[in-house]
């Protein structure tokens, strides 16, 4: 059976994973919008995410102005989607 995963399960990681899950990349202010945070806030929980190595972030221009993107990891997808398995299971009453 699968476990939470304690660096998934806060809450804002797990809506970032979310988000990104059903996309390539997103860049970080759609992310901050969507989470309705701070940059702080959000580089503080995509900090935590890169240690796992379950996101990565890359700086581009866009525009003449430089612009971050943030992708889930094949690690990152997996481990989404072991999470998301387990809280099912847990809603499923089979834990």
């Amino acid at each position: 059976m699968a476990e939470l995963d304690p660096t998934i399960h806060a809450p804002n990681r797990l809506q970032i994973c979310a988000l990104l899950a059903t996309s390539a990349e997103l860049d970080f202010r759609l992310l901050k919008e969507k989470l309705e945070v701070s940059d702080s806030v959000l580089s503080k929980q995509l900090k935590a995410l890169e240690t796992a190595e379950y996101v990565t972030t890359v700086k581009r221009n866009h525009n003449g102005r430089p612009k971050t993107w943030v992708a889930l990891t094949k690690k990152g997808r997996i481990s989404f989607e072991s999470h998301v398995n387990a809280l099912k299971a847990i809603i499923d009453g089979n834990s």
